[in-house]
């Protein structure tokens, strides 16, 4: 048994899929495919306890994704300042909920519900209450993970939503593997945080909307202005050199932004050896850019959003 919350971890099962979650951060620390011999194909590389993550690996980012500046906002008239607990520079990351263990609210053999309430006082520079819960299904197809906000306090709040997926197509490296994004622009970041300018794609090495190899494309990239599909989705695309292995992201429309991360940085373990695909439901940054979808959620209000894997 494990003696820590976040050595605890439940797989669930549907037909020859398998998601491997935890409550602790509600993270997401696996998904594969299962032969009848025990073999089995990564989609979403993971770990195994919580002391096995390696650079952000499944998790969820509420309620923001990616670096507030210096963790400085100003909200309705009111500056704030967060806590700066990014490695890489003097800001926020990441959001609060990443490390802390959250409620089973509902489970099945191949879905689950993971929620906790973040209260006014529990963090500096973020006095807003609010509830959040994640769920997670799978199905002969792939996975869907849905999440929910909902403001349980008595002042509107800024609200945002990420996660931290890493896919591979079964190669060693991603630098030979076909990339499909279609989104039309990036924020020109400068030291991880944007600049306040949008570059469009269009000439620059991150144009992806079209598939095309990665080479030796360094990823730690914000992609906004999205090509949705007739349905409203948008869909990006990753498969092996050969075609023979592939999987689709999809995000619905609360999700208006994505990040790409190559891992460059990290360990040669994981150097390289997946890409992180991240929807968001905002831009970095948008705490202090919120025109770049960041949500102002009424007391009493929710919002929603589902992205998903088809394998």
């Amino acid at each position: 048994m494990p003696t820590e919350i976040g050595d605890l971890e439940i797989t669930l099962a549907s037909s020859t899929l398998r998601l491997k979650v935890s409550p602790y951060g509600a993270s997401l620390r696996g998904l594969w495919r299962e032969a009848p011999d025990g073999t089995r194909r990564d989609i979403i590389t993971g770990y195994t306890g919580a002391k096995g993550k390696v650079g952000g690996q499944g998790d969820v980012l509420i309620p923001f994704p990616g670096r507030v500046r210096d963790g400085r906002y100003t909200f309705e008239g009111l500056s704030y300042q967060m806590f700066c607990n990014d490695k890489d520079g003097p800001n926020a990351i990441h959001g609060f909920l990443r490390l802390v263990p959250w409620e089973i609210a509902q489970q099945s053999e191949n879905a689950i519900t993971f929620s906790i309430a973040l209260n006014a006082d529990d963090h500096p520079g973020y006095p807003f209450a609010l509830l959040a819960s994640v769920a997670y299904m799978l199905d002969e197809s792939g996975l869907t993970c849905h999440f929910a906000i909902l403001n349980i306090g008595e002042r509107t709040a800024p609200v945002a939503a990420g996660f931290h997926p890493y896919f591979t197509v079964g190669s060693d490296r991603i630098d030979e593997d076909t990339l499909q994004v279609p989104m039309a622009a990036t924020l020109q970041m400068e030291n991880l945080l944007p600049t306040g300018q949008i570059i469009p794609v269009d000439g620059t090495p991150y144009d992806f909307r079209r598939p095309q190899p990665i080479g030796a494309t360094t990823f730690n990239t914000c992609y906004v202005r999205p090509l949705r599909d007739p349905d409203s989705l948008l869909r990006v695309r990753l498969s092996s050199p050969d075609g023979s292995n592939a999987m689709t992201l999809w995000m619905d429309e609360a999700f208006t932004s994505l990040v790409l991360y190559s891992g460059d940085p990290l360990p040669d373990s994981h150097r390289r050896r997946a890409l992180a695909i991240e929807p968001m439901t905002c831009g970095s940054d948008a705490f202090n850019h919120p025109e770049w979808g960041l949500i102002s959620l009424a007391p009493g209000k929710a919002v929603e959003g589902a992205w998903g894997v088809t394998v």
